[in-house]
């Protein structure tokens, strides 16, 4: 089995923060592929699914982020996952945004998020990082980080999010390389200079205005739907 975790914050409040995109890949990841309902166990919400050949499990811990180690030792204990089989995906400010880095091991770049894990299962686990840019200031890090996505970055996230959602079979099956290059052709599209369906500009998909209202009992349709309405009333 593979663990997935997802880093980010609980709460309305934080559910659109440039810190919590881990949460919102893997809540695409969780529609894209079809997985069960989210539920709470391990001091988060779970999923369970597979990409491709691989049963996966999808954990968003619901510690706040300085915590998040405690969520994961709990699932990594319980189905006695080795590290190598553990993906992390986190918000890297060290990233240029809508760009991403797969690397197993290392630094934790004061990352809080890693800095929990790597205290409370270990370092080795594998570390999906997806850019969202530097304030330019180190002083502006902690802001930058929990405010929101503006208007204008939706329209490389909401791609990029889409990109690792259906790339992520690739990385469940241990193929970062591929996984990583999937993900930068959608986005920035092929070498022929040709855009994918990702890149089509988020205003014309729809993800700037605000989604219609489901009847009653009806949910919304589409693989990126929560996204969307996640992402329905633009703040700057």
């Amino acid at each position: 089995m593979k663990l997935l975790i997802g880093l980010g914050n609980p709460g309305a409040e934080h559910s659109r923060n440039r810190h919590n995109i881990g949460f919102m890949a893997l809540d695409a990841i969780a529609e894209t592929h079809g997985f069960g309902p989210w539920r709470n166990k391990f001091q988060g919400q779970i999923s369970e699914g597979r990409l491709g050949s691989e049963k996966c499990l999808l954990l968003k811990p619901s510690t706040y982020m300085n915590e998040s180690g405690r969520a994961a030792n709990e699932a990594v204990r319980f189905y006695k996952i080795d590290l190598e089989d553990v993906m992390v995906l986190h918000d890297e400010i060290d990233l240029a945004p809508s760009k991403i880095r797969v690397k197993a091991g290392g630094g934790v770049a004061g990352h809080n998020g890693l800095k929990s894990l790597t205290r409370h299962i270990g370092n080795d686990y594998l570390r999906v990082r997806i850019g969202i840019g530097h304030p330019g200031d180190k002083s502006k890090v902690h802001g930058h980080v929990l405010k929101d996505f503006s208007k204008a970055e939706l329209e490389w996230a909401e791609p990029l999010i889409n990109a690792i959602a259906t790339s992520a079979p690739l990385l469940a099956s241990d193929d970062s390389a591929n996984f990583m290059n999937d993900v930068a052709r959608a986005v920035n599209g092929d070498a022929s200079g040709a855009k994918t369906k990702s890149d089509t500009p988020s205003r014309q998909r729809g993800i700037n205005k605000k989604p219609p209202k489901p009847e009653d009992g009806q949910q919304q349709a589409g693989p990126f739907a929560r996204l969307r309405s996640l992402f329905g009333t633009e703040k700057e």
